[in-house]
């Protein structure tokens, strides 16, 4: 029974020791029982041999922490660095309690009463003179407290608050890469993490940096402590003289100052180069290297200085020639380093630029663009482009660009040029919102002759039809321009029957390239009297797609809409009593009544006018249907047929004449006739009596 509970002990004494060999494997118990062992040390008194132990270990992790904030890249890889501080300050300290305690204790001992490491500060840099020893101290406590810890508090503090201020912008800056496209969601929610951990460290950096200076501050006070009460304790409980207890006590303290501020300067200094670090992406010795080694000019220049240091009287010549010497050989060799790197960069870069670069694969997103305006050539009508003879296609393009702004106040897109070997070589094709709009063939080295008077062209040639109009015309050889002219045909370049031709496309689709953006545009670059009238006008009144919309109805019956301002306050007159866009476009069209009314007077200067019989009007009028705003036309189809066949031959007959004149209509009625003649006859004008000018002469040629 005895040996069965032995061995019971025994199972339970290994079970106790594995549990135990277990919890000091986890990094937070072994943590925690040191903190707990610094406690202690706080409290309880310590053995000068385990003292001796204690500031070998500080001065370790002094060097330790120093060493690793020299080699990291980044300061975020040692963001631990604001609890090493603190517990390197805890630690400092409880080695200064403990040995103020041993100090005071068996400082009447000798020298080694507080322990051999003590002992050894004392000696060997207070070289047996107590009053170096307090001077070295006190350098040293101003060096850390004054120079290095400010200079640390201050970079710590600045940068906490930068940090702070710019993390909205990288935030913002981050999410934009990521709508892009640029980056991924696990980049971007790293990126976000690193950020939260800057604002953090440099935060705790700012208060942590407060541990240092208190550190120097106690390591002060605590020095002061040690002198005055040992000096007293000597005399008064020791024996011993005023001499002999300053001398041995001033000696053990500014041993024990020294060897608790020399790891305190250390760690100082680690604190200063991590918060100094923020800016550099590298190592240390890398960054110092790479910048302060890539001048030899200046590296050149040093070596000159201190060279002629060495001539200077009085001066020791050996220390500055020898370094003079030094710092002009490591300029000459970096110097040609720098240029053998530079010729191999050039021959590398020429080696890449000889192989071809991969085509780089356009995003998905570029399929969905439209060119508003496209222009495609054959690949024989290329040498229009750049003809360094005769007119340019570009230059052409350019300036209708510019007659089309002043004349209708529509400033048209850019028009997209490009060739397509599909094409016939001497075929053309014009689109609007990647739809054919018009085709033509062309003759490059040759001119196109038409005759005004519409006879038969007498010149040698190809006969063809004008690709615009459709009018009989011939191409001839430029060599017979002077001929052609001289008979009084029309004689027309390449270039020119292009620009033409484009010309007469954008002016039958410019309602359906004046975008939302455009409107938005003109309204912008009205002058500054006018914005007030737009402010009030919109969007109160009405949107900036209605007026887009009445901007069309203009444009798609040629109608110039550079008087904008006029425009704007037609239709504000108009919105108070209508939302209709077709209503407020007629009012708007009889606030331009005399623009209207010039652009169709003739050269005989009047407007030849034929008039609806009352007969049509009437039935016009009593075919709409509907209240107010929802009117529409419902005229039979064989009364609809009988009138469009009346108009057709009116006009024709017109035409033979050498005619062209308006349709005047009722303002009631004049959008719905338009609405039926510009399928069959979209060139024909329809006006409406309102919009005649007082001033305006007429002349009524027929009626239908």
């Amino acid at each position: 029974m005895a040996e069965g509970a032995a061995q019971g002990g025994a199972g339970q004494a290994r079970e106790a020791w594995g549990r135990f060999n277990s919890a000091l494997r986890r990094g937070d118990v072994m943590l925690a029982l040191g903190v707990i062992v610094i406690m202690a040390v706080l409290i309880l008194p310590l053995p000068p041999w385990a003292l001796d132990i204690g500031l070998a270990l500080s001065l370790t992790v002094s060097v330790m922490v120093l060493m690793v904030s020299i080699f990291i890249e980044k300061p975020l890889q040692f963001s631990s660095f604001p609890t090493v501080l603190l517990l390197t300050t805890l630690i400092r300290l409880a080695l200064n309690l403990a040995s103020t305690r041993l100090i005071l204790a068996h400082g009447h001992e000798g020298e080694e009463g507080a322990g051999q490491v003590i002992a050894a500060f004392a000696s060997f840099i207070m070289s047996g003179n107590f009053v170096i020893g307090i001077i070295v101290f006190a350098i040293l406590v101003i060096v850390n407290f004054v120079v290095i810890t400010k200079g640390s508090t201050r970079i710590a503090e600045v940068a906490a608050r930068f940090t702070l201020d710019a993390m909205p912008g990288k935030q913002m800056a981050i999410d934009a890469d990521l709508s892009a496209g640029m980056i991924d969601e696990p980049t971007a929610k790293a990126r976000r993490k690193e950020l939260e951990m800057e604002s953090q460290f440099f935060g705790a950096m700012d208060g942590a940096s407060k541990f240092v200076r208190g550190d120097a501050v106690a390591g002060l006070l605590i020095t002061a402590i040690n002198v005055i009460a040992g000096m007293i304790i000597g005399m008064a409980q020791n024996g011993m003289s005023f001499s002999q207890a300053a001398d041995i006590y001033t000696k053990l303290t500014v041993g024990d100052g020294l060897v608790t501020q020399i790891p305190a300067l250390l760690v100082s200094v680690a604190a200063g180069m991590l918060v100094t670090k923020a800016g550099v992406q590298e190592s240390v010795d890398r960054a110092l290297a790479t910048q302060l080694g890539g001048y030899p000019r200046a590296i050149g220049t040093a070596a000159g200085l201190i060279g002629l240091m060495a001539v200077v009287p009085n001066m020791p010549f050996l220390p500055f020639a020898m370094l003079g010497i030094g710092m002009g050989v490591s300029a000459y060799f970096l110097d040609k380093s720098q240029r053998a790197k530079a010729e191999r960069e050039a021959v590398e870069a020429e080696e890449r630029s000889r192989q071809a670069a991969p085509v780089a694969e356009e995003p998905i997103a570029t399929a969905l663009r439209i060119d508003m305006v496209r222009l495609e050539l054959g690949y024989g009508l290329l040498q229009l482009i750049n003809n360094p003879k005769g007119v340019k296609l570009t230059d052409q393009i350019k300036s209708l660009r510019r007659a089309m702004a002043s004349e209708m106040g529509f400033v048209m897109p850019s028009v997209r040029i490009q060739d397509n070997m599909q094409l016939p070589a001497n075929t053309y094709v014009v689109y609007i919102k990647e739809v054919e709009s018009g085709r033509g063939d062309l003759r490059p080295n040759h001119l196109l002759v038409m005759d005004p008077r519409g006879e038969d062209i007498t010149l040698p040639g190809e006969k063809t039809k004008e690709p615009t109009f459709g009018l009989p015309a011939m191409w001839v050889d430029a060599t017979n321009r002077e001929e052609a002219l001289f008979r009084g045909y029309t004689v027309v370049d390449p270039p020119t029957v292009i620009t033409t031709h484009i010309t007469e496309v954008i002016r039958d689709n410019m309602s359906e390239l004046l975008s939302h953006a455009e409107t938005q545009k003109l309204l912008d670059e009205l002058d500054k009297e006018h914005q007030k009238l737009v402010a009030e006008l919109i969007p109160s009144q009405i949107t900036i797609g209605g007026l887009q919309r009445v901007l069309q109805n203009l444009l798609g019956e040629r109608i110039s809409v550079r008087d904008l301002s006029t425009i704007l306050e037609g239709v504000s007159e108009a919105c108070g009593h209508t939302r209709n866009v077709a209503m407020i476009t007629e009012h708007v069209r009889a606030r331009l009544a005399r623009q209207i009314s010039d652009n169709n007077t003739g050269p005989a200067g009047f407007i030849p006018l034929v008039t609806l019989s009352p007969e049509w009007e009437a039935a016009f009028a009593e075919s709409l249907v509907g209240q107010g705003d929802e009117k529409q036309l419902s005229m039979p189809p064989s009364q609809l047929q009988e009138f469009i066949n009346r108009t057709r031959q009116t006009f024709e007959r017109f035409a033979m004449q050498g005619e062209t004149p308006v349709l005047l209509t009722s303002p009631m009625i004049r959008p719905y006739v338009r609405s039926i003649i510009e399928r069959f006859r979209p060139v024909t004008v329809v006006m409406s009596q309102a919009e005649i000018h007082p001033k305006a002469k007429i002349k009524t040629l027929g009626q239908i």
